[in-house]
């Protein structure tokens, strides 16, 4: 909760919604992709992304995870767990858990900071990708100020004081919806 001010989210202040109320709000309308991935180990790639469908009872809740698989390019990873899989894999696994519920708004921490440039550059592309795709408002949290270029809004915190920056036009990149 906020020290001070107010924070709303989908018209509503979320300060004065109840515990379940906030949760029932992140399950079913905020995604989250981590930089370390968090997913489950001892499931399969299927069962990490089946898992927020199942908690809320979605119809066709293991066939919505294989297409987000396929989605990501891994159908045929779904039965192997997060360590059989590349840093790569398990963010894309990541990747379609977060998107398969098909969140509002999506954040992403440092979804590429563990990730080598050229598996991060591919992760990059399929981020901005489903963004499209579902319409998704997506907040990017990243250090890297070349990815960060490829949103059409940066906003950057400097000694505490949020200041919005327009990015740089690159005539190679086109601008993403972030």
């Amino acid at each position: 909760m906020p020290t001070s001010g107010c924070i709303e989210l989908f018209g509503q202040a979320i300060e004065s919604l109840s515990e379940d109320a906030r949760a029932k709000m992140r399950a079913q309308q905020v995604g989250f992709i981590f930089q370390n991935f968090q997913l489950m180990p001892s499931m399969s790639a299927l069962e990490n992304v089946l898992m927020p469908l199942e908690l809320f009872q979605i119809p066709n809740a293991k066939q919505l995870a294989l297409e987000a698989l396929q989605q990501v390019g891994l159908s045929h990873r779904a039965q192997h767990r997060p360590a059989e899989l590349s840093g790569g894999e398990q963010q894309r696994v990541a990747i379609a858990r977060a998107f398969v519920t098909k969140p509002k708004i999506l954040f992403a921490d440092e979804p590429t900071g563990n990730l080598d440039e050229e598996t991060a550059k591919q992760i990059q592309n399929l981020l901005f990708e489903l963004n499209q795709q579902q319409k998704t408002t997506l907040i990017l949290v990243t250090h890297d100020h070349e990815f960060a270029q490829q949103c059409n809004r940066m906003l950057q915190l400097v000694h505490g004081q949020l200041q919005t920056f327009t990015p740089l036009p690159s005539p190679s990149v086109d601008k993403q919806s972030c």
